[in-house]
């Protein structure tokens, strides 16, 4: 679980740093002009500590809530009840 507990910024600012630096590969400067152009002033180092701290547990949240893919392969037609082949 995520804890934002002692922050100062908002859970969905942070977040949104978080996810646009994992997401676009920008850099941490880049990050702050964005963050600034919406109204945000937080600085570059700032941003790494939030990346740093959030992101694994992100991506642990966000593995567990995958879902497991279809192992089962495709059918071929002659495979297929009820269709009449050629």
């Amino acid at each position: 679980m995520l804890s934002f507990k002692g922050t100062h910024f908002p859970k969905d600012v942070i977040l949104y740093a978080v996810f646009f630096y994992v997401r676009y590969g920008v850099s941490y400067r880049d990050l702050e002009e964005i963050m600034e152009e919406r109204g945000v002033e937080v600085d570059h180092a700032t941003l790494n500590r939030w990346v740093i701290h959030y992101s694994p547990a992100i991506a642990v949240t966000a593995k567990s809530q995958k879902r497991e893919t279809n192992n089962r392969r495709a059918m071929l037609p002659h495979e297929i009840p009820g269709l009449l082949s050629p």
